[in-house]
């Protein structure tokens, strides 16, 4: 059976969001605060997590920033009182999969928690380890060099990436890659996805100006080729 851990203090919201998930059919773990979610993450890693961004002792954004350390392809959906878009592109910056605010709609979050599983379903079927010209790449443990020197990447910049090598060759466009890696319709701006495809040239192209391996296809998206 498929597990959620739900990380969150608030009482009332834990026994709201246990009869969600219990009832489609999840088995469900509740833990109070950051420290006891990461404790429970360590000793039996769950299909997904629900995770409150304001905790006690530890915030919700360390959590989530140890929890995509630990386990990369972990579903992580937010829920915050705070709308404020700042928030959620540092949140999807520490490898956030989606993001919900209070008060929030049960129907609409099991379906973004659900649509985050599929997601990290898709991308754990790409091999972990992956190269081209003299970029390696470690998915699982989140690394990456270049002739041999390390390259820091964020953790949505190796979401990006993986979804890349997963569909090399084919032409994705931006609302896809918004989608798809991001998890968000109605996200600020399609700017972000060339925001991110720009800094993933600037690190491992050798002319970034001319790219070889991620591709501008004019009017369509973009394409990654090996």
């Amino acid at each position: 059976m498929e597990k959620i851990l739900i990380v969150e203090d608030d009482r009332a919201v834990q026994k709201a969001l246990k009869h969600l998930f219990v009832s489609t059919g999840y088995a469900v773990e509740v833990a109070r605060d950051g420290k006891a979610g990461l404790e429970s993450l360590a000793s039996a890693p769950p299909t997904a997590v629900v995770l409150d961004l304001r905790l006690p002792e530890i915030s919700g954004q360390e959590v989530c920033r140890q929890m995509k350390k630990s386990l990369p392809t972990l579903p992580v959906v937010v829920l915050s009182a705070c709308s404020d878009v700042v928030d959620k592109v540092l949140l999807l910056e520490l490898g956030a999969d989606d993001y919900v605010t209070k008060p929030f709609s049960p129907r609409e979050l099991l379906a973004r928690v659900q649509a985050s599983i599929r997601r990290a379903t898709r991308l754990s079927a790409t091999p972990d380890i992956f190269a081209f010209d003299d970029v390696s790449i470690n998915f699982n443990k989140m690394e990456l060099t270049q002739a041999g020197q390390p390259v820091q990447l964020t953790a949505q910049e190796f979401k990006v990436l993986r979804f890349f090598v997963q569909n090399q060759d084919r032409v994705i466009s931006r609302e896809e890659l918004l989608n798809e890696v991001w998890g968000y319709q109605s996200y600020p701006s399609t700017r972000t996805v060339d925001n991110h495809i720009l800094r993933l040239r600037q690190k491992l192209e050798k002319d970034p100006s001319r790219p070889n391996h991620f591709k501008t296809m004019h009017g369509a998206g973009y394409k990654f080729v090996r």
